[in-house]
């Protein structure tokens, strides 16, 4: 998984986060397969609903030009 230290983290937009509250950060494509991972984990653990794993999936397919 790629580390972003927290100086990095606070300097990303909000729009590289794709949930609100800055929540699974997507400045780049290895993040963005990093958040397609966690974000399925996620969803079968019941700790994302299906609008906030879509809304991962949508965003990050973008960042990696699969939309």
């Amino acid at each position: 998984m790629s580390r972003l230290t927290t100086a990095e983290r606070d300097a990303l937009p909000d729009s590289a986060f794709a949930l609100p509250g800055r929540r699974y950060p997507i400045p780049d494509e290895t993040h963005a397969r990093d958040a397609l991972a966690r974000a399925s984990e996620m969803l079968h653990r019941g700790d994302l609903t299906q609008e906030e794993y879509d809304t991962i999936v949508r965003r990050a397919r973008a960042v990696l030009g699969e939309d």
